[in-house]
């Protein structure tokens, strides 16, 4: 019985801290599905990633608050409809509202067939930007969890590699702990710009952070 009032107690100061985050009601204001935005707007406007005519390819994006986003960082007025000046495609395992001019593809990104999907919604297109906001259902296993992230990763490294132009950027969303110091790594070896980043919208006492990478170091 302790641990379900215990739990009730857990999930009371969760929901308090929630409706009182001044992200939350800033999301409610501007019409984002979720606080997330503001994680990867920060980004955006630390690094300025997403330019006029970018094709973004946004990886677990539902419920959609960072195709929002870069979906107005792409239109000429800053909107969240009308105009679209590039491309933004996103793919889930979860399913997504639509949000006019993103591309919405359902699918287990680690699976061949949907990634050969996602390559086809490219129509042969350069990618610009990848960003990355996935992240495995969790077992509460230390090392478990490590693994299935650094996949994740891993995988978008992958993705980056194979589709970006040269001077394009892969944002990824990682935490700390067991394979984060051998992800940085990897990220050193790929690109030549490698900044972890930890935006103020992201919790304090969430371990999560983000590794942007810009500019793919040639092969050879």
């Amino acid at each position: 019985m302790k641990t379900k009032t215990q739990s009730k107690k857990v999930n009371k100061a969760w929901l308090h801290d929630h409706v009182n985050d001044p992200y939350v009601k800033q999301a409610q204001k501007d019409g984002y599905r979720a606080r997330a935005a503001y994680k990867i707007k920060e980004i955006d406007e630390q690094f300025g990633l997403i330019r006029p005519g970018a094709t973004v390819v946004d990886l677990g994006c539902a419920p959609g608050a960072w195709s929002q986003y870069v979906r107005r960082r792409l239109s000429p007025t800053g909107a969240a409809v009308g105009a679209l000046n590039g491309a933004i495609i996103g793919l889930d395992i979860l399913p997504m509202e639509p949000i006019e001019g993103v591309t919405y593809l359902q699918g287990d990104f680690r699976e061949p067939e949907v990634l050969a999907q996602l390559e086809e919604a490219l129509q042969g297109r350069v990618v610009d930007v990848v960003v990355s906001d996935m992240a495995p259902n969790l077992s509460g296993i230390a090392s478990t969890d490590a693994t299935r992230i650094a996949h994740l990763v891993e995988l978008a490294v992958d993705f980056a590699c194979t589709h970006l132009r040269p001077e394009g950027a892969l944002v990824v969303k990682l935490f700390h702990g067991g394979g984060y110091v051998e992800l940085v790594q990897l990220f050193r070896e790929t690109f030549r710009v490698v900044k972890p980043v930890k935006p103020k919208a992201s919790r304090d006492k969430s371990s999560e952070t983000f590794l942007v990478g810009i500019g793919l170091k040639s092969k050879g």
